[in-house]
């Protein structure tokens, strides 16, 4: 069984987990250009344990989507427990419990962020949870839920390791920043010092120099990029190419349109012409052709409707709207 140490130091960049996002057709897509381990969509414990189809969807694993770890998230810590125990049957990488959400539908209830309120009982409720399990444990968690001078990340990180988390995410954020203002590295690196499980950076990592930098100055065993895969999913490929002192080679526009019609093929197969609309959050990966495809694509009605306006762009020509 891989661990997450080994995995980190085959490659040390890691896809993030991010709802309605980082779903199945998304990380097989980020894998075709250089992702290697990914983490899924995060998962509430509730819906685990009801069976829901969204929570049956979000923790199937296919053969070719591997290394994957499912993220879950809730309150209670024996319902995380068990969901945990259920996810477990579909063999992830490991298990990662969100501590960091901080969205405030889910950390005013207390589950993501809303454990770092409570230090000693996220570490109660992950010690339950590794106990449990055969597989590795991690935690996602930011540096602190309020003010700097409040930061638990530190000395948090030597509980989870103690209570025999396998390695630890890092959003360099608290929880009341979200996703304004700066993320602070240090912490990171702070808790990399303090602990010999892996720690994972994130936050603000924006391009494959941000990788190569935060792995620098953190020491970390991995950087987990989130937003910036969104419209540039090739991030993987020329974060792996600076790593191994090879120049960054940028997608041609042969393959961004190849790159969206991957993800809308596999968006419209997996949930049909819901699929379509899915598929428009990932426009920014048609870069320059965005000025000339953006309004048409969004306006397209079908599958083919959207692949005949990107041979038309692909090809040079004169992007022409049908009376759908």
């Amino acid at each position: 069984m891989s661990t997450p140490a080994t995995l980190l130091a085959h490659d040390p960049v890691v896809l993030a987990p991010m709802e309605d996002v980082t779903d199945a057709p998304f990380r097989r897509a980020c894998r075709a250009v250089g992702a290697t381990l990914c983490v899924t969509e995060f998962v509430a414990a509730e819906q685990i344990l009801a069976d829901t189809q969204l929570a049956r969807r979000r923790c199937l694993l296919a053969a070719d989507d591997r290394p994957t770890a499912i993220q879950i998230y809730g309150a209670n810590p024996e319902m995380l427990r068990d969901a945990a125990l259920v996810a477990a049957q579909a063999n992830p990488a490991f298990i990662d419990i969100n501590c960091g959400c901080w969205v405030p539908k889910i950390a005013c209830r207390g589950a993501g962020a809303g454990w770092l309120r409570e230090p000693a009982a996220m570490v109660e409720m992950a010690r339950r949870i590794v106990a449990a399990l055969s597989l590795p444990v991690t935690i996602k968690t930011r540096i602190g839920w309020g003010p700097e001078s409040h930061m638990p990340i530190v000395e948090l990180a030597r509980r989870l390791e103690d209570a025999g988390v396998a390695a630890l995410t890092i959003h360099c954020r608290t929880a009341q920043m979200g996703h304004t203002g700066a993320a602070d590295w240090i912490w990171a690196r702070r808790a990399r010092e303090a602990v010999s499980i892996p720690v994972i950076v994130n936050g603000d990592v924006r391009s494959a120099r941000d990788v190569v930098r935060a792995l620098r100055e953190t020491g970390c065993a991995g950087v987990m990029i989130g937003r910036a895969a969104i419209a540039h999913p090739w991030i993987f490929r020329e974060a792996r190419a600076l790593l191994d002192n090879l120049p960054l080679v940028e997608p041609t526009l042969a393959e961004r349109v190849a790159m969206y019609r991957m993800l809308l093929a596999s968006n419209v197969a997996a949930r049909g012409h819901h699929g379509l609309g899915m598929t428009r959050r990932h426009i920014g990966v048609l870069g320059p052709l965005l000025a000339t495809l953006k309004l048409p694509v969004l306006r397209a009605p079908t599958l083919a409707a959207t692949n005949e306006l990107l041979d038309q762009a692909l090809h040079g020509q004169r992007i022409i709207e049908n009376v759908w």
